[in-house]
């Protein structure tokens, strides 16, 4: 109570925020008058003046009033746009490394010129990150024109660049791209062999635009570079053979939430079994070394248990094909991860493909939080502050609109079933279509896009789908839902990017019409001002008939989702309609909603075809949505949590790598590591407090002779009086460098130093993704330590250093053996490895699909908005024959036969 009144009197604190921004806003203000006088060789020039008082030791926050001044001033004079008061206020707020939460229609691609400009100034780089290769490349053409005109440079980075065009591109003041992109980048640039051939620059600055989208709902899944690994075919099959021998009470199997786990009887079984098998490192079967033997024992677990043929999978011309337990059709090209595929493939007895190993992999948190400043993005962001904070330390600040809304969010109404919540939906869209409003009908999934389409038929009313799958069609379609009685069906992911204006809008209506009218020319001006006019006629009835109306078919498990939705309409200050239709069949309500005594009375007491709606209702709703995000959080949380242990080491690994590429030499390096290699055999051997007598000399000879290449006299070392392990230690080390020195000076200095860091590189390449592959088969068992009442995440975490540990052991014997062992009979400087072809991979959290390629984006070419030039892969370049495609075409490339489907899914289909 006392604090709703102290906010009545006071505001809200993000009300004080937004209002203490305002002085700034009006020295902003207080410049334009100046700038406004400038010729454009004088506003151009502010960008130098700029630089050079930076260069004096002014801030940026010093000079933010006349900078975005300069843009606003920019804006007008190349777009036609000038950046309203609150416009200004986003600007600062992304400065600040902010999130700016501003509704559907404020203009936040305006609002980033300004930050963008700002924080572009020193050259640095700034990367602004969009959600998909389509606006990327939009907003790259459509902005560049304010930073070209104030003299900086743009950059866009699109699927099929070579490394060149990409260095290029990162080299920009500015640079437009996704987050798949610019994530992949950074991994296979700490894959590369020369610092020359790496393509991004240190990171200074990235403002994200959907800022929700990236940083929560696409970070569920990480970014994963993969490639072929070793053949483990034998592994396979002897573990499906020690399986095979198991009983019934030899595991307990959980079907509904498809988990099986040994027994404790069983797994005594499968030691034995496994160890007389020649599969087993000591004599317990959870020992860390043995690791990856108990992944390999769980998959084949739940293949041969769980897994059944003609239900979840099929064999067919020798291959195991999978099938979809929702629509039961057989899944070519989809194959289980982890090496579940595998074990199934062993079950049957088919040949086993190879798994693809992870070669380099990061989650989306913790690529972000690299950058020293992180801004964002987007018109719904409140709902989850706490987890912005949380995870990347960013407050989120709501702006306010230019206009005050006027749009009606309306109760929802509830209704027993989906046949009669469609059949009203369907009947309500027809009546208020028939006035002339139009509709925008916001749905969860494709199937549910399809079904509400029949209802519409069924009742004649002419309507558009979209299902999510071509960025630059929906943005045409969606620019026109704003059209006299237009009825446009969309998924949740449908439209980002493109605001709905009343009455249709006039570049994407130049596009569709008058696509080879020419910008310019009288023809182009007369069919432009006739359009025009029919949109403002058609927009007065549109606002006549009470504006856009948004029609949610159910509610989503986020808030979040539905505020987009809403957020359709009510466009700078347009009236407008919104209402959600639920019923008891919505997945939300099923599996989240009151209990099912409420569920009863609902059925009993509603009739077919009717309705209620009450304000209790709704907030029952809002409170499963809660519950639903808080577990969503979590799980989010917990990936991070896991991440954050392979987050440092992989900083390790790679500021090692960037260390050896950048030395003159790494002879040091290598010095130290045989050093240690033969502190630890001796130390062996020789332990310290024992007599000469008691030194295992046999062993250590054998250990010298294996790992150095040499065989030092010891034996004459052992009849000299004063002997310890420390003179041993000493003259072994000499005679290890000795024999190494001998191989370098048959060689040039600089192709001794090329040998030396090749070698280095390669050892902790490999055993860097053999770590990743044991520690992901870690991940996958470390829960049932829970079992054992101790917490997963922090036996997780002693396993994964005590693994990294050992890993650096096994680099530092590898290192020394190579490079003691080897013979060069060449002068020439070795060539670096060549990188191998990777597959990317990032899933959608929503549909499952591999999304890291978009063709829409690479090949978006349009008149009405300037594009820079971007490549765009085209199919004719390499013939009409598919057996010209293999190896020309990227796996996750559109297949150049036309098909729509990716390469990989499709000719290129393994």
């Amino acid at each position: 109570m006392l604090g709703g009144l102290a906010k009545t009197l006071f505001g809200s604190s993000n009300e004080r925020y937004v209002k203490s921004l305002g002085s700034i806003v009006n020295k902003i203000n207080g410049f334009e008058p100046t700038i406004s006088a400038m010729s454009d060789d004088q506003l151009a020039a502010q960008t130098v003046a700029f630089r050079e008082r930076l260069g004096n030791g002014e801030s940026l926050d010093s000079i933010l009033p006349e900078a975005f001044a300069t843009v606003r001033e920019a804006a007008k004079r190349t777009l036609g746009q000038r950046h309203y008061d609150v416009q200004m206020v986003g600007g600062i707020v992304l400065h600040r490394g902010e999130i700016a939460e501003m509704r559907t229609g404020e203009g936040k691609t305006l609002v980033a010129t300004l930050a963008t400009y700002l924080n572009a100034l020193p050259g640095t780089g700034v990367h602004v990150i969009t959600v998909n290769d389509y606006l990327a490349a939009r907003d790259a053409g459509w902005m560049s024109q304010v930073y070209s005109f104030l003299g900086l440079t743009t950059g866009v980075i699109v699927p099929n660049l070579s490394d060149q065009q990409r260095r290029d591109a990162y080299a920009s003041d500015i640079t437009y791209g996704t987050n798949n992109e610019f994530g992949f980048d950074y991994l296979r640039d700490n894959m590369k062999y020369d610092r020359g051939s790496m393509v991004q620059r240190p990171f200074n600055m990235a403002i994200v635009d959907e800022v929700d989208s990236v940083l929560i709902d696409e970070a569920r899944t990480p970014l994963i570079i993969s490639g072929p690994t070793d053949d483990k075919t034998d592994l396979y099959r002897s573990v499906d053979l020690v399986v095979k021998q198991l009983a019934a009470e030899d595991y307990e199997k959980d079907e509904k939430q498809k988990t099986i786990i040994l027994t404790e009887d069983g797994t005594e079984k499968v030691e034995r079994m496994l160890e007389d098998a020649g599969l087993l490192e000591g004599a317990n079967l959870y020992d860390f070394e043995n690791t990856q033997v108990v992944h390999h024992v769980n998959q084949s677990l739940r293949a041969n248990m769980m897994f059944k043929a003609d239900t979840d999978y099929i064999v067919k011309d020798g291959k195991v094909v999978i099938i979809d337990e929702f629509t039961g059709r057989m899944m070519d090209g989809r194959r289980w991860s982890d090496g579940l595929h595998q074990a199934v493939e062993a079950k049957e007895g088919v040949d086993i493909e190879p798994e693809n190993q992870t070669m380099a992999s990061i989650t989306f948190q913790n690529y972000f939080r690299m950058y020293p400043k992180l801004a964002g993005m987007t018109g719904t962001a409140a709902t989850e502050a706490a987890e912005f904070y949380d995870i990347y330390k960013m407050n989120v600040v709501t702006i306010p609109t230019n206009v005050p809304v006027k749009r009606v969010d309306e109760e929802d109404e509830f209704y027993k079933d989906t046949q009669d919540k469609f059949q009203a939906i369907a009947k309500k869209i027809r009546v208020h279509a028939e006035l002339g409003q139009p509709v925008l009908v916001g749905t969860v999934s494709i199937e549910k896009s399809e079904l509400l389409s029949e209802f519409l038929k069924q009742e004649q009313v002419p309507h558009k789908v979209l299902n999510a799958r071509f960025h630059e069609m929906e943005a045409h379609i969606v620019a026109q839902a704003g059209r006299k009685s237009a009825v446009t069906i969309a998924t949740n992911m449908a439209g980002r990017g493109t605001d709905i204006q009343l009455g249709g809008n006039l570049d994407f209506r130049m596009m569709d019409e008058h696509p080879d009218l020419v910008e310019g020319t009288p023809e182009f001006d007369a069919a432009a001002a006739r359009i025009k006019q029919e949109i403002a006629a058609e927009k007065q009835a549109v606002l006549d008939a009470g504006g856009l109306f948004v029609l949610g078919t159910e509610r989503h498990e986020s808030r979040r989702i539905d505020n987009q939705l809403r957020g359709r309409s009510g466009r700078q200050g347009d009236p407008g309609l919104s209402r959600f239709y639920l019923s008891l069949d919505d997945d939300l309500l099923r599996i989240f909603g009151p209990d099912t005594l409420f569920a009863r009375m609902m059925r009993s007491n509603i009739g077919d075809g009717e309705a209620i709606g009450s304000k209790w209702l709704s907030k029952a709703i809002e409170t499963a949505q809660k519950k639903v995000e808080a577990r969503n959080y979590d799980i989010r949380k917990q990936v991070v949590e896991y991440d954050d242990v392979m987050n440092d080491q992989r900083k390790v690994i790679y500021e090692q790598r960037a260390d050896i590429m950048d030395a003159d030499t790494v002879g040091d390096v290598v010095e130290d590591m045989r050093a240690e290699t033969v502190n630890a055999i001796v130390g062996e051997a020789c332990p310290p407090g024992t007599y000469p007598e008691q030194w295992d000399i046999a062993g250590m000879k054998e250990k010298l002779q294996a790992q150095l290449n040499i065989t030092p006299p010891i034996d004459d070392w052992l009849a000299e009086e004063a002997i310890d392990p420390e003179i041993v230690v000493e003259r072994t080390r000499a005679a290890a460098d000795a024999h190494v020195a001998a191989k370098a000076e048959g060689l040039e200095p600089e192709t001794w130093v090329q040998i030396e860091k090749s070698i280095l590189l390669q050892n902790l390449d490999h055993h860097w993704k053999e770590h990743l592959a044991t520690v992901e088969a870690l991940r996958q068992v470390v829960h049932l330590r829970a079992y054992a009442q101790k917490t997963p995440i922090n036996e997780y975490k002693q396993e994964a250093f005590q693994l990294f540990q050992r890993m650096l052991d096994m680099i530092r014997e590898e290192v020394t053996r190579t490079i003691a062992y080897a013979e060069f009979q060449f002068q020439a400087p070795p060539e670096l490895p060549q990188l191998p072809d990777f597959i990317t991979t990032h899933f959608d959290p929503f549909t499952g699909e591999d999304d890291t390629y978009d063709f829409d984006g690479a090949g978006m070419v349009t008149s009405a908005i300037p594009t820079l030039s971007i490549p765009r892969p085209d199919g004719h370049e390499i013939g009409q024959d598919p057996a010209q495609w293999v190896g020309n075409v990227s796996r996750n490339a559109p297949c150049p036969c036309g098909s729509g489907l990716k390469y990989k899914h499709c000719h290129g289909a393994v």
